[in-house]
């Protein structure tokens, strides 16, 4: 598992297109669906990016903007082209 890749200025789209592992998560500290679609990701052993949006506020809007999407998680698959997975219901159905 690979936690907390430093978001800087990057972009949503950079922050993908730079991603080595298999999903990319926009989760908060505080929400228990990002833990669950973590647990998820980790017993099927995929490997994910987790960049907190409690943290990054521009980059929950940049997300929202892209997908519609407004909560967390928000979940890509990055493993060959991004593909927006949409939330851990979403992660479940999808894996």
């Amino acid at each position: 598992m690979k936690v907390g890749v430093a978001a800087r200025t990057m972009s949503v789209n950079e922050l993908l297109d730079n991603s080595e592992a298999d999903f990319v998560m926009f989760t908060s500290s505080w929400c228990p669906y990002c833990t669950t679609a973590k647990n998820i990701l980790d017993a099927k052993g995929l490997s994910f990016d987790e960049h907190n949006v409690s943290e990054k506020p521009d980059l929950q809007m940049e997300v929202v903007n892209m997908t519609g999407h407004r909560t967390v998680p928000a979940i890509w698959d990055v493993r060959d082209e991004p593909h927006f997975v949409g939330g851990c219901d979403d992660l479940q159905g999808y894996l």
